[in-house]
């Protein structure tokens, strides 16, 4: 666990397609990697493209269920468990630190597999406490900017604060026997890698202004807006590494640390 003084580092992970639970490939081995050398946090606070609410949310469940919130895929995966416990103190604290936005306790809801499908490989004997905290798609993307703003104090406290999406995300262009990028995936992937590694938050915010190809790139925000988290827990003068750099037609696995490795 981090010690007084060093926060926990921030995370945001492509996390791809959910058989990234079944395959060993380079992804799952990051992960594994990560969970192995990261600080051992207290719990984990994740972001998940696959929660989006009206308001925000966050998961107070003592043991939350795993959600295998997908369709299509083989058998072995839907019998995949992630047992870890929930934590509501820490929904509390999250709840006291984004105030006055108000937090709407979901006591129910399990773990999707935006949060599970990366953890099981960071900590797969499932004992480090997880929380979810939703993404409120009637805010706009400036706003989910300055609510995990809001949650800095977390890191001091052992807390891993984990973003999970991904920064090119179209379905319905992707093609899973073919890993060749389109053009366009993977000029706006070097170009939020860009802006990441200059410290050029703002830009990344606004995202819609990086034309011509962003629109493609994203055509709804849900699986970009979690990267939004740990760059606004990035700290003045605190390094930012990019890993997993990989565009597959027109999916980027791109992910981002933030803080001390």
């Amino acid at each position: 666990m981090s010690g007084p003084g060093r926060p926990v580092p921030t995370l945001f992970l492509g996390h791809g397609s959910p058989l990234n639970v079944l395959e060993e490939n380079g992804f799952r081995r990051s992960w594994e990697e990560l969970g192995a050398t990261l600080p051992r946090p207290r719990a984990v606070l994740c972001v998940s493209a696959h929660w989006e609410t009206r308001g925000v949310y966050v998961t107070s469940a003592q043991h939350p269920a795993t959600i295998h919130d997908f369709q299509g895929f083989p058998r072995a995966l839907y019998r995949v468990r992630y047992p870890a416990p929930g934590s509501p103190e820490l929904a509390t604290r999250v709840r006291s630190l984004l105030r006055p936005v108000a937090v709407h306790d979901d006591d129910c809801r399990g773990l999707d597999h935006g949060a599970w499908s990366v953890l099981s490989a960071m900590y797969p004997e499932a004992d480090v406490p997880v929380v979810q905290l939703s993404l409120d798609f009637t805010a706009p993307p400036a706003a989910h900017y300055e609510l995990a703003r809001k949650l800095a104090p977390l890191r001091d406290e052992g807390v891993l604060v984990l973003g999970s999406g991904n920064i090119v995300h179209n379905l319905s262009l992707w093609h899973r026997a073919d890993t060749e990028p389109y053009d366009w995936a993977s000029r706006f992937d070097s170009a939020i890698v860009e802006r990441i590694l200059a410290g050029e938050h703002h830009d990344i915010i606004h995202w819609h202004a990086l034309a011509p190809d962003a629109h493609r790139a994203i055509p709804t925000p849900e699986h970009f807006l979690p990267l939004l988290y740990p760059l606004a827990l990035q700290r003045d003068g605190e390094p930012a590494e990019v890993f997993n750099r990989a565009v597959e037609t027109s999916l980027s696995m791109t992910s981002l640390l933030v803080g001390v490795h």
